[in-house]
């Protein structure tokens, strides 16, 4: 299959009348300054798909249920309670329709691949289910349903605060023995279709104690994600309890390099800044869900200067658009700083910046390849250039119209292993997909 486009995004920067060819599902050849071919699908603009490296699926069905004020001092932890009272109710079936939800909409905004951070293991009374991989099957239904890439991320969660402390009654879903665990990771991964990813997640250093860190990160070759600083509490916490913060011990103890994806990493101080930057490891930023939360705001220009890597992700689901996500990363550092066009070079695009570092760290920390380039998936996102978001756009200000003026509606077509998922903005079971989804919220929340 070739499809065209009168301009592209390549590895090289953006190129005119562009043939794609597209071969079991990966980029067989890219040829610039071409002609189409008989049959070839003809399209405007095409940029590559993005990985969101962050998400708990079944978040989605709780967007907009904890935005009533309990207390003064409503924070993330405030937020988890609601969380804890709305997961004690998913079935597996319920979890794979909220979930093929949000994968609809991320390929509808511009996602390809999501990393799904899944730690809803055991049944409602904390029991394992006979099968060790029944919600993780659930998550590859919902993928499968939706078409989007998958890169699976179990998750050990033990303990309820650092050192080793037991855990608390709403986590009872969440936990596993390190033998559970093994057992659970290997029955995941035979669930798993032959393009998804297995990696690991230790939840955070609150869930885990060193030795278990250890023996879970032992259990993979592939990609390891963990929470790491998201609230100043547990910064605090850490420091009570092993005299250094999370990130700083990580990164002496922990053997982090460009296998690990620290999600969110917020509250960092320079040193602990600059050490991650050099250690390879991805930053996974979810500003939407921090925002949301009121977690604060990660140091991207000091970051990005260093050398850092980052990619973006939907965490909570709240919102999910690819474009909202990389704006708010730029947007926060201008409320911060009170500066405009922060994060990039002199005379460099910001949109151009921000797509390019989250493309190349979300394929690091999915594991995979990125890109419109031979070998890649054909994860390719079309721009709907009669959109007025991109009226008398050229093609070196496409991503910065797209990212900052965009509105829903903006992107066209979504290839996703070359399988076109999205066409005209709606993706080909987005119906049926809604539909379901809002029996199970009705019932649930009825």
């Amino acid at each position: 299959m070739d499809l065209w486009f009168e301009t592209a995004l390549l590895p090289t920067g953006w190129a005119e009348r562009v043939t794609v060819r597209i071969a079991e599902g990966r980029i067989a050849a890219v040829l610039a300054d071409s002609d189409p071919t008989l049959g070839a699908e003809r399209h405007r603009a095409a940029i590559p798909g993005l990985g969101n490296v962050h998400s708990h699926g079944f978040q989605r069905g709780m967007a907009g249920l904890s935005e009533r004020r309990g207390r003064p001092d409503d924070d993330f932890w405030s937020w988890r309670e609601i969380m804890y009272r709305f997961l004690d109710r998913l079935t597996p079936d319920d979890i794979a329709a909220i979930t093929a939800q949000a994968y609809v909409e991320m390929l509808e905004t511009g996602y390809t691949r999501v990393g799904e951070f899944h730690y809803l293991h055991n049944d409602v009374d904390g029991a394992r289910y006979a099968d060790p991989a029944e919600t993780a099957g659930a998550i590859v239904h919902a993928a499968g349903q939706a078409g989007i890439g998958l890169t699976l991320l179990p998750v050990f969660y033990a303990h309820s605060d650092f050192g080793g402390r037991e855990p608390k009654p709403g986590q009872r879903r969440f936990l596993s023995s390190l033998d559970s665990f093994a057992e659970l990771v290997e029955a995941s991964r035979a669930k798993l279709p032959a393009d998804a990813v297995l990696g690991v997640a230790p939840h955070s250093l609150r869930a885990v104690t060193p030795e278990e860190l250890a023996a879970v990160t032992a259990l993979t070759s592939g990609p390891i994600h963990i929470h790491a600083a998201e609230q100043t509490g547990e910064v605090a916490a850490c420091e009570q309890w092993s005299g250094a913060r999370p990130v700083e011990w990580l990164l002496h103890n922990a053997g982090v390099d460009q296998r690990w994806t620290l999600i969110h990493a917020t509250h960092l101080n320079h040193a602990e800044t600059d050490r991650l930057a050099r250690s390879g490891a991805v930053a996974g930023l979810c500003p939407v869900t921090e925002a949301n939360l009121g977690d604060g705001i990660f140091p991207a220009e000091r970051y990005l200067a260093t050398g850092g890597r980052l990619a973006t992700g939907t965490d909570s689901n709240i919102q999910i658009d690819a474009a909202a996500e990389l704006r708010a990363i730029e947007y926060s550092q201008r409320l911060s700083l009170r500066r405009r066009a922060i994060l990039a070079d002199e005379d460099a695009s910001v949109g151009e910046t921000l797509f390019g570092a989250a493309l190349a760290g979300g394929g690091q920390a999915l594991g995979v390849t990125t890109g419109i380039a031979p070998g890649a998936p054909a994860d390719i996102v079309s721009l709907d250039m009669d959109h007025p978001s991109f009226a008398g756009a050229s093609a070196d200000t496409l991503l910065d119209r797209w990212i900052f003026a965009g509105r829903p509606g903006a992107i066209d077509c979504v290839w996703r292993a070359g399988t076109l998922q999205v066409s005209r903005g709606r993706h080909r079971a987005s119906e049926a997909i809604a539909n379901h989804y809002h029996k199970i919220l009705e019932r649930l929340l009825g």
